[in-house]
């Protein structure tokens, strides 16, 4: 099992009063799933995502990752989880505007100590992973912003992380761009990688094998995607 969350909460003090974005949440994953969280604005999925992401910590509750109790972690512990266990993907790329496409994907290594010459033959291999070979000189300026997706993609996949986690992948993109980007998470999960999504569009969600729908800070209830009714 590769998460395990025990009764979650998360809790904000706002001028007085407590705002509770997650309510007791228990669910599990196994390696190799693919899983999307779904829900409205102010469901509690992007405070979940960050938890899962080792971004931020529980006010209660338990979440183990690969084994480990997250809330025991140091900081530096912490930093080296979301370095090398976690690869991310955001909705907004967050790539370096003046680096190349190849500088970008090397990052991860860079924190880590990784060797130059280990770096690129990795930052290399993580771009003809989403068919970029030929675009890593690029700037992101110079891609389309399906390509910057697949950017941001090989740079969470560089350490072969445990988890990828992507949090509205297709939300800056047109459906067709959309649809190509899904395809690559498609490729990585039959490649064997486990992948969370966090989204608020029902055909997005519908690539994953489970949906986890949450509302107001709880699950819901949960459903099967596309790909397990096939």
């Amino acid at each position: 099992m590769l998460i395990k969350t025990e009764n979650l909460w998360k809790t904000y003090n706002m001028g007085g009063e407590e705002l509770h974005a997650l309510r007791g949440v228990t669910f599990c994953i196994d390696k190799g799933e693919y899983v999307a969280i779904m829900g409205p604005s102010g469901s509690g999925k992007s405070t979940l995502m960050n938890l899962i992401g080792c971004l931020d910590t529980p006010s209660k509750g338990t979440y183990q990752l690969n084994g480990r109790q997250v809330a025991s972690m140091n900081d530096d512990e912490l930093a080296f989880i979301r370095n090398k266990e976690i690869g991310f993907v955001f909705q907004t790329f967050n790539l370096l505007p003046r680096a190349t496409a190849l500088h970008n994907v090397e990052l991860p290594l860079i924190y880590n100590g990784t060797t130059a010459e280990t770096r690129i033959d990795l930052a290399k291999r993580a771009l003809e992973m989403v068919d970029l070979a030929d675009r890593m000189m690029h700037r992101p300026n110079q891609l389309s912003g399906g390509q910057r997706q697949r950017v941001a993609i090989a740079r969470a996949l560089v350490n072969n992380p445990s988890l990828i986690l992507a949090d509205e992948p297709t939300g800056n993109l047109d459906t067709k761009t959309g649809v190509e980007i899904m395809g690559v998470f498609d490729r990585l999960h039959e490649a064997g990688n486990t992948i969370i999504i966090v989204t608020h569009e029902h055909d997005v969600a519908q690539y994953a094998n489970r949906i986890v729908h949450i509302r107001d800070g709880q699950i819901e209830r949960e459903e099967s995607g596309r790909k397990r009714a096939a």
